[in-house]
């Protein structure tokens, strides 16, 4: 009997405002909250509220038959609390049925996994703390940024404590397996691995339009045609693609009542959410990646947001502060830090072109990858100044100076006493 693991990831970034280089050191204000704010709110009409009202009625109708799973990042929830509550309430009722499973993630839905491990586990652990707090659940599945995977971060994921995380199920990764099982890293066994289905997931996510729309019977057909041995199908998309990304028009939200509604009144199949799948099923193979996989693009790399000249200087410019925000206890500016860490601002820096530039247009503000790089360098040299001067402060303080002295007077009598 199959089952069909439905996940959704949920994001919005801060955005920046423009902020130009003559605004060094005259003013600290990074993030364009009008427009934040506004994109937020269309966001929560459009898709977010509407859709999980249709998912409530889904489960109040067909009680424990019907689960879905989700993973909020951190800087979109704290967007639910600035700026539309009934959002975030939206997802508590959700949360308090029971049949819906909240993941982990890193809370500012960055890039640390593949460069800083000891800021990765600080934002796991802080989105795991907002997510028990917010929705009464400790997350036991991890779903990196964007899907990202690879080896060393399961290892990484694994020494947390998780037992299973989501990838992406590519083609180049699985060769001639099929996605539709639950496997083991190859390096960890103990770790588990759900496989994203991107043909079907993709169908609904960016072809649902352009199959007029996609019918539920139609879609259903295709799940039929999957051998029978194969035992689940995790359709893994942003949650967005209901109203957002697939406008009400196209008759997405019919597809999302009526989908699960069919599935579960003419077939067999069963919903799932990532834990029980992972608790119900055995590993069939291990499979290793020993490059990072993601979601994003044709390629399934790191592409969309590392690889050209730009992307690369902002990445390292970012993280080289690390040392200097570990003796900050200002939390201003490690939220800040947090904020500038979301992998977003790298994607608008992306020079990519050909069949996923499109894709790189959405929820822009920029005109071009230059302007994203050039206004997020400015910020940067800002925020590296605060840092500076909260540093020095520290540095200035009474205690600090006595300690400073002290040392100094030390240094000083070791080199009399080798000279005598």
């Amino acid at each position: 009997m199959k089952r069909i693991c439905f996940y959704f990831q949920v994001h919005q970034p801060f955005r920046l405002k423009n902020y130009r280089y003559f605004d060094i050191g005259n003013h600290h204000e990074y993030f364009d909250e009008k427009k934040n704010r506004m994109i937020m709110e269309k966001v929560a009409e459009k898709s977010y509220i509407p859709a999980n009202k249709i998912l409530l009625n889904l489960i109040q109708k067909f009680g424990n038959r019907f689960k879905v799973s989700f993973s909020i990042s951190g800087t979109a929830l704290d967007q639910f609390e600035l700026y539309t509550p009934e959002t975030l309430k939206s997802f508590q009722e959700l949360a308090a049925t029971g049949q819906v499973e909240f993941l982990s993630e890193t809370y500012a839905h960055s890039l640390s996994s593949i460069r800083n491990p000891e800021e990765f586990k600080k934002q796991v652990k802080d989105h795991s703390n907002k997510i028990e707090i917010l929705f009464n659940q400790k997350p036991k599945v991890f779903r990196n940024t964007e899907l990202i995977y690879s080896d060393q971060i399961g290892n990484l994921v694994s020494s947390m404590g998780y037992k299973t995380i989501l990838a992406e199920g590519a083609d180049h990764v699985l060769t001639w397996k099929s996605p539709n099982y639950l496997y083991q890293s190859e390096k960890n066994p103990e770790l588990k691995i759900l496989l994203k289905n991107y043909r079907l997931s993709d169908d609904i996510a960016f072809r649902f339009s352009q199959f007029g729309p996609l019918g539920v019977e139609k879609f259903t057909q295709w799940i039929d045609a999957i051998p029978k041995e194969e035992e689940i199908i995790n359709l893994f998309m942003d949650y967005e693609t209901f109203g957002e990304h697939q406008w009400k028009e196209t008759g997405i939200f019919d597809f999302l009542k009526a989908f699960p509604a069919h599935i579960l009144e003419k077939t067999e199949y069963t919903f799932v959410t990532p834990g029980e799948a992972a608790n119900e099923l055995k590993a069939i193979a291990s499979i290793s990646m020993p490059k990072p996989v993601s979601w994003a693009d044709e390629e399934r790399n790191l592409s969309a947001w590392l690889g050209n000249g730009i992307q690369d200087d902002a990445f390292e410019s970012i993280y080289r502060l690390e040392k200097k925000i570990n003796r900050c206890s200002d939390d201003e500016l490690i939220k800040d830090w947090r904020y500038l860490q979301t992998s977003d601002h790298f994607y608008y820096m992306c020079t990519k072109h050909f069949a996923d530039g499109d894709v790189h247009k959405y929820f822009n503000p920029y005109d071009s990858p230059y302007e994203a790089f050039i206004n997020f360098m400015n910020v940067l040299s800002d925020f590296e100044e605060r840092l500076e001067n909260k540093l020095m402060q520290k540095k200035n303080n009474p205690i600090f100076l006595r300690r400073k002295i002290k040392s100094i007077l030390e240094k000083n009598e070791i080199k009399l006493q080798a000279l005598q």
